[in-house]
C-alpha cells in the first residue's frame, strides 16, 4: 500500500476546513499546532488557507498520561499562545492520530489556559487505532497499520510521509 501525498491531503483538508467553519459561522479561529509535525500541518494548512497569522504551538510533553512511564523527550519546548484562549475558537491540528492520548494532552494544556468557545480537531492522518473516544473534525486520509508499522512525518518542507517497522525484541 503507498502513501498518500501531504500536500494533496493538506489541499482537501483546507478546502473541508473552510467549508466545516462556514457551517458553524467561525470567522476568526484561532490556529494551534501540536509539536513538532502538528506544527509543521500548521503552516502547510494556512499557507493552503491564504492565510498568514501567527498560530500557537503546543508541547504536550508534561500534560501526557505516560509522562511518568517514558520520561521526558529531550527536544521539549515551551508551549506558546499567542493569543487568548478563553472564549476563542480554537482549530487544534496534529499530524497523525493514533491513540488519542496526545489530543487528550492537549485539551488538558488548552483548557489550564481558559475555556475555548469549541475546538475543532483536525489530523493530516487517523490510524484508526483510538483508546479515547476522540475523532478528528477534518481528517486528510485514515489509514489502518499493522501492529507493527508505525507512519512518521518527515518535514517542515516539503512534507512527506514514511512508513515504519517496529523493533521487535526476542
Amino acid at each position: 500500500m503507498s502513501l498518500p501525498n501531504p500536500d494533496q491531503l493538506i489541499r482537501e483538508m483546507a478546502a473541508a476546513l473552510n467549508q466545516h467553519l462556514a457551517q458553524r459561522g467561525i470567522a476568526t479561529p484561532r490556529f494551534i499546532g501540536i509539536r513538532t509535525g502538528g506544527v509543521w500541518v500548521t503552516e502547510a494548512l494556512l499557507a493552503a488557507l491564504g492565510r498568514e497569522e501567527e498560530f500557537g504551538t503546543l508541547d504536550v510533553s508534561f500534560y501526557r498520561d505516560d509522562f511518568s512511564q517514558n520520561g521526558l523527550h529531550p527536544q521539549v519546548r515551551p508551549s506558546a499562545l499567542p493569543f487568548e484562549i478563553e472564549g476563542q475558537h480554537l482549530v487544534l491540528i496534529d499530524d497523525v492520530l493514533m491513540s488519542g492520548r496526545t489530543v487528550r494532552a492537549a485539551l488538558n494544556e488548552l483548557f489550564d489556559y481558559g475555556r475555548p468557545a469549541s475546538v475543532t480537531l483536525v489530523c493530516l492522518l487517523d490510524l484508526d487505532a483510538a483508546e479515547l473516544p476522540i475523532r478528528p473534525d477534518i481528517v486528510g486520509a485514515t489509514l489502518a497499520l499493522g501492529p507493527d508499522e508505525r507512519i512518521k512525518l518527515l518535514g517542515p518542507s516539503p512534507l512527506s510521509l514514511e512508513r515504519q517497522a517496529l523493533a521487535t525484541s526476542l
